[in-house]
């Protein structure tokens, strides 16, 4: 597999932007490892790791501040679109999961679903997918596998530390 061209589709707020800054760390026709800085960076969010695993609709990353603090893993629910050739949209489908470095879940973002079927921005089956992945995901998180999806991620970092 080609390393694709990267957009990140968010529903609230409407947007399509291109991840030209993003480097893809690994790519195959299971996942894409990146490396990014924060688009917009926040108080605490400086820049982290992602893995797309393009099976399942799930994108799980790594946030950390600046000095390079684990603040948390967040998990996204999310649907790929092949938009052109070698390029990859990947719409945030907007139930999340965040994973604290003491292990406590928090799913978020729910109400976003309800709000955009509302006003259409989201289809049925598009709130389907978002529900069933969204349960999936935790499944893994609450049989204590979660390191099944994180493992990608803490690889490419082993290796940068060689």
């Amino acid at each position: 597999m080609k390393v694709p061209i990267l957009y990140r589709k968010r529903l609230i707020p409407q947007e399509c932007v291109l991840l030209k800054d993003d480097e893809v760390l690994k790519c195959n026709e299971n996942i894409i490892v990146t490396r990014w800085n924060a688009l917009k960076p926040k108080k605490d969010l400086h820049h982290g790791l992602s893995c797309y695993f393009l099976k399942e609709g799930i994108k799980v990353s790594k946030f950390y501040t600046a000095d390079n603090t684990l603040l948390y893993w967040y998990c996204d629910i999310v649907d790929y679109d092949e938009t052109g050739e070698n390029e990859l949209t990947v719409t945030d489908l907007l139930a999340d999961v965040i994973v604290y470095p003491d292990g406590y879940v928090k799913v978020v973002d729910l109400e976003e679903l309800v709000t955009c079927l509302d006003n259409g921005l989201i289809s049925l089956e598009q709130l389907k997918h978002s529900l069933n992945q969204l349960d999936k995901l935790l499944k893994i998180i609450y049989a204590d596998k979660f390191d099944t999806l994180t493992i990608y991620i803490e690889e490419e970092e082993r290796e940068d530390q060689c």
